[in-house]
């Protein structure tokens, strides 16, 4: 499985941006996979944002971004989405998705994930 991240960029303060994570290759499991965003800001480890598990109501998010960001997934299109409302500063990071096979989610530790993506920049500036 092959995950491709997109939908970053630079926004101001309180503005929005919505992440997709497609998912290619052997998907046909797809929709059994939890999926989850992480992501590293310069200088810092990588950290837990989002997950969703194999279920819709399944999902877990980082304190910093609780009641702000909301993971979704759809399935007949084997992506995930980040929508990020209300972004600040220190939201600023590469994002990160994930998708781990083993385990029905919401997960929030990195190394449970076994495909991960190439990452998209976002930049938010005050």
């Amino acid at each position: 499985v092959q995950l491709q991240a997109s939908g970053g960029g630079n926004v101001q303060a309180g503005g929005s941006l919505r992440l997709s994570c497609a998912a290619s290759g052997n998907t046909f499991m797809f929709n059994r996979y939890a999926v989850g965003w992480f992501r590293q800001a310069p200088g810092k480890e990588r950290e837990f944002v989002a997950s969703a598990g194999w279920t819709a109501s399944a999902t877990s998010y980082a304190n910093p971004v609780k009641g702000r960001f909301t993971i979704s997934r759809d399935n007949t299109k084997n992506t995930v989405y980040l929508q990020m409302d209300d972004l600040k500063p220190e939201d600023t990071a590469v994002y990160y998705c994930a998708a781990d096979k083993d385990h029905p989610g919401p997960n929030v530790a990195a190394p449970l994930y076994d495909y991960w993506g190439q990452g998209t920049q976002v930049t938010v500036s005050s």
